[in-house]
């Protein structure tokens, strides 16, 4: 579908794989969140290029995956450095990037430590610093996980990511979703959940040398309510906040992609 492929790349600290389609002649890279990063990306290529598919025309589309071992003490920094690797591996010179919840600390990092990969940035459902709702957040999934198994904090997550008209409507499917993700590995899980802490790019801000779009939801019950916006006035950049979605804005909302679309194109 819109030409999806699946490859990887070998860096110094190990192997990633990544997805990759459409047929524009700008990158776009996809910087997803800890759920995704949990199902990894190996046979998701069509998935992807279905939800992202308004920009298959004008984009070449990629998502990369997190390596092999990752260390418990590894940092959204340094994944945004392995980030960085694996742009330069499959030879992108400068991308425009779509960092979403996790996704987005690692994109600020991306362009504040290779600002030259960076064309454009769009930060969904994010934050620049840890708050209470993410601590307390991270520390009872990281609990679940250990005690009841993943499947059980991936069924924590997706409550408090959803709206409460997207719970009603849907929740009966929440189980199988979570399904997906019950055998991922553990060390890894771990690993990525408490990178989610080690974000502190507020000082950073100012020095952003690219165009950045914000968006938000003022019911996320993640990141908390006024996380992404936050980022916007730090930076006194453009922003949209979703007054009636939470963290599963880039989701529920239909106009998110537009909305990031014309940014991108503008």
């Amino acid at each position: 579908m819109f030409g999806a492929k699946e490859g990887s790349v070998t860096l110094p600290k190990g192997t990633v794989d990544y997805v990759t389609f459409g047929k524009g002649n700008r990158d776009l890279v996809l910087v997803p969140g800890l759920v995704l990063g949990l199902k990894r990306l190996r046979g998701t290529g069509a998935q992807l290029a279905f939800s992202y598919r308004m920009f298959a025309k004008d984009f070449t589309v990629w998502c990369f995956d997190h390596r092999e071992g990752l260390p418990q003490d590894v940092t959204a920094e340094q994944l945004a450095d392995d980030l960085a690797g694996a742009m330069r591996a499959v030879g992108i010179a400068q991308a425009d990037v779509l960092g979403v919840s996790q996704g987005g600390m690692i994109a600020q990092y991306l362009a504040l430590d290779h600002p030259e990969l960076v064309r454009k940035l769009v930060l969904g459902v994010t934050l620049c610093q840890n708050n209470p709702t993410v601590e307390v957040n991270i520390r009872r999934w990281l609990d679940l996980a250990q005690t009841k198994g993943i499947k059980a904090a991936a069924m924590d997550s997706f409550r408090k990511t959803y709206s409460d008209r997207y719970l009603a409507k849907y929740g009966f499917f929440l189980p199988f979703l979570a399904d997906s993700v019950k055998k991922a590995d553990p060390q890894r899980f771990s690993a990525l959940a408490k990178a989610c802490l080690t974000c502190n790019t507020y000082d950073r801000l100012p020095s952003l040398a690219c165009p950045v779009l914000v968006l938000g939801g003022r019911l996320d019950r993640v990141v908390g309510p006024d996380a992404a916006e936050m980022i916007a006035r730090r930076l006194g950049c453009e922003y949209y906040v979703y007054e009636n979605l939470g963290h599963s804005a880039y989701e529920e909302a239909k106009d998110f992609n537009r909305r990031v679309y014309g940014f991108l194109t503008e």
